[in-house]
């Protein structure tokens, strides 16, 4: 069985905006969603970038309190993405609850808010630590919240994937969607990931030296991919999902179609745990396209994972110029919005829809003097008008887990 799969609904919740008008137009006006950090206690004793992709508008969670009691922040962002998704999507509840509605969402460690709390009530001196710890604590926190809070929420009852791959788990999230739908073991697939607001996050990257802190005080100038004044990648939060089905279902329910999924390919370096590959890299593409069935030819954008880290980019560069040449426009759409972790895959698929059914290409933020190590691909650094028909998102994460995501623009 090998069955067309269908984009039928997406939403976002995003340093740039949660609707597609928001989203929309800052990325054709350039607007920034880098903030600096809120105060937090890790901030002056441990942290040196101190720059953050923030969304700080506020959100309604109007969520019941048998729901709310499992959810720490990065499922309230996972219901609400999905919540939405649901509410565009037209799907009956008795299909929810069929069996043949799976979910597949991520985040890369649960709640990290919610561990701080536990361990740092654990760890304190003088604790009673009896009543400190919630009894649903470690469901706010563990790794699969996301997804079992959106079951839970809507009475999913069909399978459920968590994956929890760093930066590539949203976009395995939607890749095995497909695949579920594709090969017929289900019918329709919430696809996504979220991460949430917080430091230890932050941390962990500051510690490895690749966070940025040259634009401390110029937050909106950071992340600069590609760029040869680029210092490292700004962590950020968000959420998003999409709904895939099988297309003669969605026809037949007179779903709309904003896109299709036509190939995945995901790989892994066999090799160093933290450093890009350009092998890697570089077959995780090709495989891709040939997944898809196309060549690097017909593929009019590439949404670059692009974090602007000083050895990434340069090896994501070269990749893309094995693969496309010069050919295909490539933006680092993390320039707008910071890096939002888990999220980043299905986010960047999205704005990649958006700029699709909206006829334009948004530029990388901030490519004011490309790094020559970087120079040998198709970089888009102004707003184009142009039709995207086929397009590859691109994401790689610690651990060595490559992906590479093909959507086309819908045609019956």
């Amino acid at each position: 069985m090998n069955r067309r799969v269908v984009i039928t609904a997406a939403a976002a919740i995003t340093p740039i905006g949660n609707t597609r008008e928001q989203i929309v137009k800052s990325l054709a006006n350039g607007t920034s969603g880098v903030k600096p950090l809120r105060d937090d206690e890790l901030l002056s004793k441990y942290i040196h970038s101190r720059v953050y992709g923030t969304v700080d508008y506020p959100i309604e969670f109007d969520f019941d309190r048998k729901y709310r009691k499992t959810m720490g922040p990065v499922s309230f962002y996972a219901c609400q993405v999905v919540k939405d998704l649901l509410s565009k999507a037209g799907l009956a509840q008795e299909f929810l609850s069929s069996g043949r509605l799976g979910v597949a969402f991520g985040s890369i460690h649960g709640s990290p808010s919610m561990q701080r709390n536990i361990y740092s009530t654990l760890l304190e001196e003088n604790s009673t630590k009896t009543g400190s710890i919630s009894a649903v604590d470690y469901l706010k926190s563990m790794v699969h919240t996301t997804a079992v809070n959106i079951t839970k929420m809507f009475h999913i009852t069909g399978r459920v994937l968590s994956s929890s791959t760093a930066c590539t788990t949203s976009s395995q999230s939607v890749g095995f969607g497909y695949e579920m739908v594709k090969y017929g073991l289900q019918d329709a697939m919430i696809c996504g990931g979220a991460d949430e607001y917080d430091l230890t996050t932050v941390a962990v990257f500051d510690n490895l030296l690749a966070g940025s802190t040259a634009y401390n005080d110029r937050p909106h100038l950071t992340p600069r991919p590609f760029d040869a004044d680029r210092d490292g990648l700004v962590v950020a939060e968000g959420a998003g999902a999409v709904l895939l089905e099988e297309y003669e279902f969605a026809k037949n329910r007179g779903a709309d179609i904003i896109g299709e999924v036509i190939g995945f390919s995901c790989n892994n370096n066999g090799g160093d745990l933290i450093l890009p590959n350009l092998e890697g890299i570089t077959q995780v593409i090709r495989v891709g396209l040939e997944n898809a069935g196309i060549g690097p030819e017909s593929v009019d954008f590439v949404s670059a994972h692009a974090t602007a880290t000083k050895m990434g980019d340069v090896l994501e560069a070269q990749a893309i110029e094995r693969v496309y040449g010069k050919s295909a426009p490539v933006t680092g759409l993390k320039s707008y919005i910071g890096h939002t972790m888990a999220a980043c895959g299905i986010i960047e698929t999205i704005f990649t829809l958006y700029m699709m059914e909206t006829g334009f290409i948004a530029p990388t933020l901030h490519l004011d003097n490309i790094d020559p190590r970087c120079a040998g691909i198709n970089h888009v650094r102004r707003l184009t008008e142009s039709p995207i028909r086929t397009a590859a998102v691109q994401n790689f994460a610690f651990g060595g887990v490559n992906t590479s995501l093909i959507v086309k623009a819908f045609q019956a």
